[in-house]
């Protein structure tokens, strides 16, 4: 919102020389000569008006309208706006336009890029009357940046054609410096004062303009010789003005008034080399030539350690000088820098500075304000600096909180508390919770002005009337707009029960409190019991804190035991045996059902996780067999390609039966009494393999050439910082390593780039590149999410995860952004530059960022990046529940859920571990395929094995191996049982 040094009329004059170099040398000098020459003629205007009429002007005569006109065209020499021709049609366009923006105004008025484009029209138009009430609408609501204010200035000093006029510019540069500090505007403010110089008090005003300048900006190392050397010129131009007096004046007075004037040069040549500014040399230079006599060593001495100051602080005005704006990280290492010095007015400046540009950061205003409250305490800076920061971040509660904490403590009027607690409300935070907080801040200052030893007054009455505005405003508008109050466990209600138990001596009100709140969904905590116990215990009665434990014994579900052992304690201090045994019972009958219930729910926990293996299983089984019954389909199919090829000899007679009598080797057992030719069939009734080799070993041999074929290259962990890992690429990628080469040759010298292959020398996927310079390797990371073939290719650091197994390569945040939108339910064929155009009507949008699959297909849903909460939260009102090509989209701050560790099954087991039994395995742990290889026959059923399911079972105790064993059989047994049919 707030960009520092924009083009104005006086920037050429306001730049230091030796700073930043200054830009167009013989403009300058033209803006220099325009300025000497209306000081020089102003100034000679007030010495004629204070000296009277005795005095004739030698030169020109000079009036008051010459002097402001001639100050009028100096000023607007380069920023007067050219005239421009527009037609019917573009007014017309105009005009529609302003209504359009005047009419989203009135529904938000907030909306800042509407203002800024509502008053370019109006002025583009000529509408000054309407031009100069938007602007003052929008000053109202918002702090206006440098720009807007020099332009706001020149249209009214070029209108400005009385004394009247003159005093409402005045009054708009009053407010134009309070709103930042921006040495532009001081600098202007200090000429548009020297044209009034012939009024009454003229002279006195300017000198009061410009030495609030210097206590503003005199310290900006860049841009403060401007002020310094205005100031030195106007009061160089009254000293040579006092020189053609000397006829009309006794030489004593002469000479003590031009005295006096040289005086005020040499304090201010003096005071300005006191203070490290650039282009110090130069000044001084100036100086030994102005003055006819020699400099004082004092000042030579300040002089010298004004240089060395600025040796100190070079580095961190260049790296400013440097940097891009905002240039936050360059502000605060420059604060840090001036907070170790500790000059305040050194620590204010450095502060306004960097407020001018990051003005809607909120850390950076709270961490000012805090050094005011805490370190200068000025109630002016203090209260100014809380207004200013609630201007520019509204929709922070932390400010809103601070500032009215700061009105309290500079004694501000209620009156003025009440009105910006008001402002908070309809500032429009973006939290439930935030109203929260700013209702605990008022009330809490509310209950600061009560007199409690009074059994009533007005102040009291209040206190009350605001809690019970409080929850109705949280009630209905809060929970209406968030659908939650954003208090859920009654804050506000517990602190009006406290206040009404312990300052008002009220408990009936405390206790019915206290029963609103329990009905509110919070009696199931123990902890609310408790607190409630505590409150009756202090200022209540055992009567009712015998009752409250004994409501809480049956509803706490989270901690009754705690709430038991309580109730006991009470009985065992101060209750009779009746009461003991009443507690007893209850406590017993209670702590029995939870226990209950916590083994039904142990019970229902472990089904589910039992459910849950069972479904993995199956779904491992279906995968499993599809991907058997896909490779049985490619191996028929080249089996009987081969089977046409070959010669009959080689696979028996007759080639139709061929295919069957293969499927039966591969797949198959066959039938007794039936083998393939050359082979021998066992006891069990499985075929031997003979010389001869089935077309699926053929394969066999012909896949473990094809594997030897890739090589095998060790990763080389120490090359891990020159080297990134590649991932998500097309599995049908030709050759992975010429399509991937010039496209990393990009970032630097490729060494390698090695694709890793299966052992069936299928591509992967994924690959190694490595690069001969580290530099390379990180330049490669912006390479990430590029398509390649229609497929975002992944680009991460290679990291060995078995010794890093914290590094995440996930690059977006998954925390709370302010400043960031999640948008779902989009369009499939939803674009960017789309959804861009719908975005940017409601702020600057910095990022979109479409969610997509591993394949790179979108899924509905995005990330929109603005320049501020703002605008975000404007976004949101905006765009939420909007309809794009027939879809209904939803948005919302982005605050992605916690990620969370998928909870392993046994972890999942342990907790009904009482319950179920747990199953056993070997020393090797669970099987692969866990089949009983004991025919079912054979299979007695035992609670051993019903335990252990398929693996090896703990023998009961008692038990010996000689009732736990299966009989022994042999080959001859085992072809029996098969060969039974």
């Amino acid at each position: 919102m707030a960009t520092a040094a924009a083009a104005s009329a006086s920037e050429a004059e306001a730049e230091p020389k030796a700073g930043p170099e200054a830009e167009g040398e013989e403009d300058e000098a033209k803006a220099a000569r325009a300025r000497r020459k209306v000081l020089s003629r102003a100034v000679a205007a007030a010495t004629y008006k204070t000296m009277g009429p005795e005095w004739d002007q030698q030169e020109e005569g000079v009036s008051e309208s010459d002097g402001d006109e001639e100050y009028a065209m100096a000023s607007s020499a380069e920023s007067s706006p050219g005239e421009y021709e527009w037609g019917y049609d573009e007014e017309e366009k105009n005009q529609l336009e302003i209504e359009r923006l005047e009419e989203q105004l009135s529904i938000n008025v907030y909306d800042y890029n509407c203002h800024v484009d509502l008053i370019r029209l109006l002025r583009l138009e000529g509408e000054l009357t309407r031009v100069r009430a938007a602007r003052q609408k929008m000053s109202e609501i918002f702090p206006l940046t440098e720009e807007l204010w020099l332009e706001w200035l020149h249209d009214e000093t070029s209108m400005a054609m009385d004394g009247l006029d003159r005093e409402h510019v005045y009054d708009l540069f009053e407010r134009a410096v309070k709103d930042y500090i921006c040495p532009n505007i001081w600098l202007e403010y200090g000429q548009y004062s020297v044209g009034g110089i012939g009024q009454k008090g003229g002279l006195e005003k300017v000198r009061s303009v410009f030495e609030r300048a210097l206590s503003s900006v005199g310290l900006h190392m860049t841009k403060g010789l401007a002020i310094w050397e205005a100031y030195r010129e106007f009061e160089s131009a009254i000293a040579e003005a006092a020189r053609p007096m000397a006829g009309f004046l006794s030489p004593s007075d002469w000479e003590q008034t031009f005295d006096s004037q040289l005086e005020k040069v040499h304090s201010l040549f003096r005071r300005q080399l006191a203070i490290p500014l650039y282009d110090m040399e130069a000044t001084f230079a100036e100086y030994e030539e102005w003055s006819e006599d020699p400099i004082p060593e004092s000042v030579i001495q300040s002089y010298n350690k004004a240089l060395q100051q600025l040796e100190k602080y070079k580095p961190y005005e260049e790296a400013l000088l440097q940097a891009e704006a905002p240039r936050l990280a360059e502000y605060q290492a420059y604060i840090d820098f001036e907070m170790k010095i500790g000059d305040p007015a050194r620590i204010q400046l450095i502060f306004e500075r960097a407020l001018v540009e990051n003005c809607l950061v909120p850390d950076l205003w709270i961490r000012y304000s805090q050094y005011l409250d805490r370190q200068l305490k000025v109630k002016d800076l203090v209260l100014s600096a809380h207004s200013r920061a609630v201007r520019n971040c509204p929709w922070t509660v932390a400010l809103w909180s601070r500032y009215l904490l700061a009105l309290e403590r500079h004694g501000v009027e209620h009156r003025v508390i009440s009105v910006t607690f008001e402002k908070a409300l309809s500032a429009g935070f973006i939290q439930a919770t935030d109203y929260v907080e700013i209702w605990q801040a008022y009330l809490d200052y509310l209950r600061r002005r009560v007199d409690f030893k009074q059994d009533s007054s007005k102040e009291l009455e209040e206190l009350r009337s605001a809690f019970a505005r409080a929850l109705e405003h949280l009630k209905q508008e809060v929970e209406e707009r968030f659908n939650e109050s954003g208090d859920p466990s009654c804050l506000i209600m517990q602190n009006w029960a406290r206040i009404e138990a312990r300052l008002c001596n009220n408990m009936q009100k405390a206790r019915e409190l206290w029963d609103s709140i329990m009905t509110r969904g919070n009696a199931k905590f123990a902890n609310m019991w408790l607190e409630y116990y505590n409150l009756e215990r202090a200022h209540g009665d055992t009567q009712h804190c015998r009752k409250a434990l004994h409501r809480a014994v049956q509803c706490t579900s989270d901690y009754p035991e705690h709430v038991c052992e309580v109730l006991l304690t009470m009985e065992r201090t101060e209750g009779t045996l009746e009461d003991w045994d009443i507690a007893v019972q209850k406590t017993e009958t209670r702590l029995a059902r939870v226990n209950e219930q916590r083994i039904k729910a142990a019970e229902k926990e472990a089904a589910l996780a039992q459910q849950e293996e069972e479904k993995i299983e199956q779904r491992k089984r279906a995968r499993a067999e599809k991907k058997a019954l896909k490779k049985k389909k490619k191996i028929r199919g080249a089996d009987k390609h081969r089977a046409d090829e070959d010669d009959e000899k080689e696979w028996g007679d007759d080639e139709e039966e061929q295919p069957s009598k293969r499927r039966r080797v591969e797949n198959s057992v066959p039938p007794a009494g039936e083998a393939e030719p050359g082979s021998e069939t066992n006891l069990s009734g499985s075929s031997a393999p003979t010389g001869t080799e089935p077309p699926s070993e053929l394969k066999e041999v012909r896949v473990g050439a094809r594997r030897r074929d890739v090589p095998k290259v060790p990763h080389d962990s120490s090359k891990d910082g020159v080297t990134v890992f590649v991932s998500n690429l097309p599995y049908g990628l030709g050759e992975p390593a010429a399509t991937l080469r010039p496209l990393f040759e990009t970032c630097g010298d490729v060494v390698e780039v090695r694709p890793i292959f299966s052992n069936r020398g299928d591509f992967r996927g994924y690959c190694y590149v490595e690069f001969r310079e580290e530099a390379a390797a990180l330049q490669a990371l912006q390479l990430d999410r590029q398509s390649v073939e229609g497929r975002p290719m992944f680009v991460s650091p290679c990291v060995d995860k078995s010794k890093n197994p914290d590094f995440k390569v996930f690059r977006y945040s998954t925390a709370l952004e302010k400043h960031k939108l999640f948008v779902s339910g989009l369009p499939f064929s939803c674009t960017k530059e789309e959804l861009e155009e719908i975005c940017k009507a409601h702020g600057t949008v910095k990022d979109i960022r479409l969610v997509t699959n591993r394949a790179g297909k979108p899924k509905g849903l995005a990330y929109v990046e603005y320049e501020n909460e703002s605008e975000a939260s404007q976004a949101v009102l905006k765009m939420d529940g909007m309809t794009i090509r027939e879809n209904v989209i939803k948005v919302a701050i982005s605050n992605p859920p916690q990620r969370k560790v998928p909870e392993k099954p046994e972890a999942r087991r342990a907790s009904g571990s009482a319950l179920l039994p747990r199953q056993v395995y070997g020393a090797r742990g669970k099987g692969r395929t866990q089949l009983s290889l004991l025919p079912r026959a054979l299979q007695r059923p035992s609670a051993a094995t019903a335990q252990a399911e398929n693996g090896p079972a703990v023998p009961p105790a008692g038990a010996t191996p000689a009732t736990t064993e299966a009989p022994k059989m042999s080959n001859a047994d085992f072809a029996k049982l098969l060969l039974r049919k």
